[in-house]
């Protein structure tokens, strides 16, 4: 795995665990040789992490829509930072660029973005490792309502599966590297309709 796609929080949280956190797998990122691939912002706990990877010496790719380029905000000093039109255009990019993906904590714009990918998943647009970064227990409740999906018939238990976890970013990396997809066949026969 050479690029993971890291979504994330342009705000650093209340709890200065998330923003260690962060650094942490940043610092890991860089240490296996993987290339972050992020929203480009210098802010929060994406830039957090970004300065993590750079910090160790480490590669990183930025990917922010022209409406968020402001000084201000874009990182100075990553090793790529591709500017795009839109949002939609900025989630392409990432993924068009990722081999696996992880989420921190974040908001709307983080549960957005793990959501299609596992939804990519899902549907086999894609065969990359998907995982969670569950500090604090922050994604505790999403993955409750995850198993609640299966238990209500709405997501098998095989997609379910297909979600890694951990509260350890080494251990969740190493789950990641592991990680081998399988194909589960969709429920629906789109050639029948």
């Amino acid at each position: 795995m050479k690029r993971i796609c890291v979504f994330c929080g342009s705000s650093a949280g209340k709890d200065t665990n998330y923003v260690v956190s962060a650094t942490l797998l940043g610092g890991r990122l860089a240490e296996k040789g993987i290339t972050l691939v992020y929203g480009g912002a210098a802010i929060g706990i994406m830039g957090a992490v970004a300065d993590a990877v750079l910090k160790k010496g480490g590669q990183v790719i930025g990917v922010i829509p022209k409406f968020l380029s402001r000084k201000e905000i874009r990182h100075q000093n990553l090793t790529e930072l591709i500017t795009v039109d839109s949002m939609h255009q900025r989630k392409q990019k990432m993924a068009e660029l990722a081999e696996g993906f992880i989420a921190l904590p974040g908001g709307f714009g983080t549960l957005e973005e793990v959501c299609e990918i596992l939804t990519w998943t899902q549907l086999g647009l894609i065969q990359f490792p998907v995982g969670i970064l569950n500090t604090k227990g922050y994604y505790d409740q999403l993955l409750q309502l995850f198993d609640h999906m299966v238990s209500e018939g709405f997501l098998k238990p095989e997609n379910r599966n297909m979600i890694l976890d951990s509260t350890d970013c080494h251990d969740l990396l190493d789950q990641m590297i592991d990680y081998q997809p399988i194909a589960v066949p969709k429920w629906l026969d789109i050639d029948k309709t």
